[in-house]
């Protein structure tokens, strides 16, 4: 297998756990009538305060303009989870992936989007996670390892976004969209060759096909005698294996970088990680990826973002509205459409990412004086990719509404 194709299967199998879990705190939380309460509590604030414009009160930084608090921007929150809903409950991956950018192409700055994504990620982990029911087979070395490296993480991904944004705002906008455009585009073309491959061979099956399964890698670096060693999954394997501590703490510490910078929490790339690199079982990764996320996504989002400002917990709230009902919707409707058609959506949902925030880079290179370009040209690039982002989620989201609507009957017979 070619080194793209690895990365795009463990890039595929990152984005497949997230979903999963996403879909499983997302589910914790709505069949709970406790913690829908607790959240009817949490709007009451946003109710109180009737939409009122109020930039100079949340976060105190009136220049992030026109990202303050209004009705526009909020209602657009709840579309932006909504979509991110859809995606990820009925694709099953990629959800989490669109959040950041779909924030930042409706006018929010990107340092303000990365920290609200991961404040609400650690808020989702929070009301949804069972723990109890999940932390069996965790192993309590492994996860202390793991945490101190993503802690430690954490600071420096922080610390890079927010030094970029410090030095120059268009910097860190120009960074945190060059991210996400080689993330989406890495992902969404090959997700892209698979769906014409699945259609040239009239395959459909499942949505997003299954991991490629455990490298050679992990039994390498558990052959590396490197103390403190790590002993795991000693309840699956007579006498347990063993990985060094310190190998186990630099994944962590990638994980955290990630998560500060991307605001995605880490979940997307703990599993595989533990999987597939370290070579610990599912059932051990489990436990530790529920604490991961918890711990990293908290981390980030308060000691890195929400205490300088750069959180703000309206549209955090209006994303785990619209994210809560797109994944109920998304889940269900996948029992009534071909998974081909859903490998279509996922490719064009993910490219059309990628071209949004492609098309963002000429602009901030002109104004960061990097390169010269006519300036009424660079804004319709800009303004195209917009269009092309919104219109195809848009297309999507009506898709799986009318596909929700149209097989409603049945859906209740089933359930």
């Amino acid at each position: 297998m070619s080194f793209p194709r690895q990365v795009f299967e463990f890039l595929k199998a990152s984005s497949i756990a997230h979903a999963q879990w996403d879909i499983e705190v997302s589910t914790s939380i709505i069949k709970n009538r406790k913690k829908l309460i607790i959240l009817g509590i949490l709007l009451l604030p946003i109710l109180m305060f009737s939409f009122a414009e109020a930039g100079s009160m949340l976060g105190s930084k009136t220049a992030y303009a026109p990202a303050f608090y209004s009705t526009k921007i909020f209602l657009v929150s709840i579309a932006v989870g909504l979509a991110a809903g859809l995606i990820t409950g009925c694709i099953g991956a990629g959800g989490g992936f669109i959040i950041t950018p779909a924030l930042m192409a409706a006018g929010v700055k990107g340092i303000l989007a990365v920290g609200t994504d991961l404040f609400h990620i650690f808020a989702k982990a929070i009301m949804g996670t069972t723990v109890h029911k999940k932390l069996g087979n965790v192993s309590v070395k492994l996860a202390i390892a793991f945490l101190v490296g993503s802690g430690a993480g954490t600071f420096i991904g922080g610390a890079i976004n927010k030094g970029l944004y410090n030095k120059d705002p268009l910097l860190s906008e120009m960074f945190i969209s060059s991210i996400y455009a080689v993330l989406l585009g890495f992902l969404g073309f090959y997700a892209l060759f698979d769906f014409i491959k699945s259609s040239r061979s009239g395959g459909g099956g499942d949505a997003h096909g299954g991991s490629s399964g455990a490298t050679g890698l992990s039994v390498k670096l558990q052959a590396m005698n490197v103390p403190p060693m790590i002993t795991f999954d000693e309840d699956l394997v007579p006498g347990g294996r063993r990985i060094s501590g310190w190998i186990v703490a630099a994944g962590g510490v990638v994980v955290g970088i990630l998560a500060a910078i991307m605001g995605v929490g880490g979940g997307f790339i703990t599993f595989p990680m533990f999987v597939y690199i370290f070579g610990v079982s599912s059932m051990t990764t489990v436990g530790t990826d529920i604490l991961q996320i918890i711990f990293t996504a908290g981390l980030g989002a308060i000691a890195q973002y929400a205490i300088y400002g750069y959180v703000f917990y309206t549209l955090a709230m209006g994303m785990l509205i619209g994210s809560l009902l797109g994944i109920q919707v998304g889940a269900l409707t996948t029992k009534v459409v071909k998974g081909i058609h859903i490998r279509g959506f996922y490719a064009m949902s993910i490219i059309a990412g990628f071209i949004n925030r492609v098309a963002t880079l000429p602009k901030k290179m002109v104004e960061l004086e990097m390169i010269s370009m006519s300036k009424d040209l660079v804004n319709n690039i800009e303004f195209v990719g917009n269009i092309v982002f919104w219109v195809v989620v848009a297309i999507f989201g009506a898709w799986v509404f009318g596909k929700f609507f149209a097989n409603i009957g049945k859906l209740r017979a089933e359930a």
